[in-house]
């Protein structure tokens, strides 16, 4: 580097001018897009933007959207007291206090208001002999006439003994009471006094449910909703000290999770941004090199930035914070340029610039084949955060080659620190025997991995999942208390009809009642517990009729009475238009998908399946029934992160592979050792971390494709200029800058960014530890 020939110290030309000048223009229309993107807010909060698309056939894909949408803006909250008059009173100030301020963006469904239990039995009225449970037409079908008169005889001689909601004369076996029994037990909460009321845990709870306006899923890291929760907790403890509160919702997951992501984000990522501008002024001792390097990340960010918005319509946050972090890598261009510029003064910059580019334009294309790789998943967040890094990347790369020999100007000051690090490169061994000892290190690593049993690959998606155990725990009370079902796995049932989608709804439901006699579940929800098929109405009301005609009969011959009958006309079926339009339906109503596209769809939920070793019996109900479909959520999910762990992995192998290739078209037979220490320092980390017993997953292959594109940087640059101390330097710097800023993602909380930032946090020291031991034995003169 130091022994320049005068071309390369000739005057720039105007081809490199009018490049500049090009540029600029460039960055000029950048920031115009910017203006606009920043005025119209294109960033994008939604965490759910970030999933990966549905594999699974369409329907599947939007009931689950339809689901997800429904379900992740519920909140429940529940106030205990010993007495229900207390509870009653206590109730009133979480409402208060979430109906403004803080929490105005929750919306109160007041069921117990909008549920007349009049108004629904006047509803229902009309269709009261075509509505049976499976116990009732067993019953119904099984029993001898002579048992049902005495029963009859029974209800008749006691009536205190059921509360009934009919005249014995028009229902006699109490079916109709039965019925609503039924429909009342998939919910616990019962209307009581203007309020939702159920008794659990030796307390009386009133129960509130809001709506969360907007998306769970919008990430402010501020705790809103906590405060708000927990605001009210405290003003109900003033009063009532004995009274409890217990809450859940997805939203208050999301938030509390929105809020540790901010916390780290804070943390970690100005921690690292302190630390990468200590290691730069420390090396220079200028700010000048610090603010053209800054201003080199900055036009990459905001060029990656109005691309990823043009290309994707918006930016994901995430992808935004992510994405400037790999931009970040960027900064060894403009650290590579002022060492050199340290190391040779006498030089001019353009003259130095035209010495680094080989080098430098290598290193940005091996960067890219490694960044580009991530866009390969079918993560719409990898997708963008790959567009993202290789853009701007790329705009940097041309920030430092375009303009930095023009507003590079004066002298470089000499700094010991940077002298020191230099120096160190002299005192670094050279491994004479690199290629059979690395080839025999590879092995050995194998072998190793062999013996401790290979990767334990944990790909299931419930172990990445951090939540606050207080709000798991108060989730499960709020379940149990409750009695909700769960949104993790469902049936989707589709027809033609309405009337098929509700047949084929009572054909599962007939196996799922076997599953809940085997105490596999404990129930279901569906659509047709509420509007069974008409097929199944007319089969119910013939089944009443001849069993009310056997009791009137028997009854009749006893007591010498004439008991008959009501003379009327059937009325026509009850159908699911004519549920939706009442307020009994709110409750049942999310079940309901409705009609798209010519086919009808509808939701059959689970209430306390008993185990994960249950699924499969479940997944079995669904075999051999045309139109219904098992989902598994956390299992589907599961399987996705499964094969695009394996996928990422053969891309990671193929990007090695295509590194290799441009590598040889620049070093030829030397290719190799710019390559190894890259291997080496991956093969290390899988062998430490399976030591350690950590988890392998998507997130640790990701991490090692990123570790491809930096740490083969370092080969580049060393192979390039094996004996400069300022090579070394830029090295240095750079994988100091890099270590910071991602390495320190092992400390978080979140297991995906923790498995991501541990892999890089071993590897990124092991290249460069190893990445000096490549250089050749003699160093070429054309070097």
């Amino acid at each position: 580097m130091t022994g320049a020939t005068p071309a390369h110290d000739a005057a720039p030309g105007g081809l490199w001018r009018m490049a500049a000048l090009a540029w600029l223009l460039v960055v000029l229309a950048v920031g115009l897009h910017q203006w606009q993107f920043w005025k119209h807010d294109g960033i994008d909060t939604d965490v759910m933007a970030l999933l990966p698309v549905n594999e699974q056939a369409p329907d599947v894909a939007l009931a689950t959207e339809q689901l997800v949408g429904q379900m992740s803006r519920q909140v429940v909250v529940l106030i205990g007291a010993a007495e229900w008059a207390d509870a009653r009173a206590a109730v009133q100030v979480p409402r208060q206090s979430l109906a403004s301020g803080a929490g105005a963006r929750l919306r109160e469904d007041a069921v117990a208001q909008k549920t007349s239990m009049d108004a629904a039995l006047g509803f229902y009225q009309p269709w009261r002999e075509r509505l049976l449970t499976p116990q009732q037409r067993a019953m119904l079908a099984g029993t001898p006439d002579a048992a049902l008169v005495q029963k009859a005889l029974q209800d008749l001689y006691q009536p205190a003994v059921q509360a009934r909601l009919s005249d014995w004369v028009g229902d006699p076996l109490g079916l109709w009471t039965q019925w609503w029994a039924a429909r009342g037990a998939q919910s616990q909460a019962r209307p009581r006094d203007g309020e939702l009321w159920v008794a659990a845990d030796g307390l009386q709870w009133a129960v509130l449910q809001y709506t969360l306006e907007g998306s769970a899923f919008r990430l402010s890291g501020e705790p809103v909703l906590d405060g708000a929760l927990q605001n009210a907790l405290g003003q109900v403890h003033a009063k009532w000290p004995g009274a409890r509160m217990v809450t859940a919702g997805v939203p208050l997951h999301a938030e509390a999770a929105a809020v540790q992501a901010h916390w780290e984000i804070n943390t970690i990522g100005w921690g690292s941004l302190a630390g990468v501008l200590l290691l730069a002024w420390l090396a220079f001792r200028s700010l000048r090199p610090v603010a053209l390097v800054g201003v080199s990340l900055l036009v990459g960010c905001a060029v990656a930035l109005s691309a990823t918005a043009l290309l994707f319509g918006q930016v994901h946050l995430l992808t935004l914070v992510f994405g400037a972090s790999l931009v970040g890598v960027a900064e060894d261009y403009g650290i590579h340029y002022f060492a050199s510029r340290q190391g040779a003064p006498g030089r001019s910059p353009h003259g130095l610039m035209r010495g680094l580019m080989p080098a430098l334009w290598l290193a940005l294309g091996t960067s890219a084949i490694a960044y580009l790789a991530l866009g390969a998943a079918a993560f719409p967040g990898l997708r963008q955060m790959a567009v993202f890094s290789v853009v701007g990347l790329t705009a940097a790369m041309l920030t430092v080659v375009c303009w930095f020999p023009w507003l590079d100007r004066g002298t470089m000051p000499h700094s010991r620190v940077a002298d020191r690090i230099g120096q160190t490169l002299m005192a670094w061994p050279r491994w004479r025997q690199a290629l059979p000892g690395s080839l025999a290190a590879c092995a050995a690593m194998a072998l190793a991995l062999w013996l401790l049993g290979g990767l334990r690959a944990q790909d299931d998606v419930r172990q990445l999942q951090n939540g606050s155990a207080t709000l798991l725990a108060q989730q499960r009370q709020v379940g149990e208390i409750l009695g909700l079902p769960s949104p993790a796995q469902f049936y989707l049932v589709q027809g033609d009809t309405p009337e098929q989608v509700l047949q084929r709804e009572e054909e599962l439901k007939d196996k799922l009642d076997a599953l809940v006699a085997r105490q596999l579940l404990a129930g279901y929800s569906a659509v047709s517990d509420w509007v069974p098929s008409a097929r199944r109405q007319d089969s119910d009301a013939q089944l009443v009729a001849r069993a009310h005609e056997a009791v009137y009969q028997g009854v009749n011959a006893a007591l010498g009475e004439s008991f008959a009958r009501a003379d009327a006309p059937a009325p026509a079926p009850l159908t699911v238009q004519a549920w939706l339009a009442q307020p009994i339906a709110t409750a049942a109503r999310p079940l309901w998908l409705g009609e798209r596209e010519g086919r009808y769809r509808s939701l059959v939920m689970l209430r306390g399946v008993a185990d994960l070793q249950s699924l499969p019996a479940l997944a079995g109900a669904a075999q051999g029934l045309e139109g219904v479909a098992w989902v598994d959520k956390p299992a589907e999910i599961s399987a996705l992160l499964q094969r695009y762990r394996i996928s990422m992995t053969e891309l990671l192998l193929l990007g090695h592979v295509l590194v290799l290739a441009a590598l040889w078209l620049r070093f030829g037979r030397k290719a190799w050792r710019a390559w190894m220490p890259t291997v080496l320092a991956s093969l290390a980390v899988v062998a430490a971390l399976t030591a350690f017993g950590a988890p392998w997953q998507l997130f640790n292959v990701l991490a090692l494709m990123l570790l491809l594109g930096v740490g083969i940087d370092y080969g580049i640059f060393l192979q390039e200029h094996e004996d400069d101390p300022h090579a070394w330097l830029a090295v240095v710097i750079g994988a100091g800058s890099t270590w910071l800023s991602f390495g320190l993602l092992g400390l978080s909380a979140t297991p995906a960014l923790k498995a991501f930032g541990l892999t890089l946090m071993l590897g990124l020291p092991l290249v460069l530890v190893l990445a000096p031991l490549f250089r050749s034995p003699t160093v070429s003169k054309e070097h």
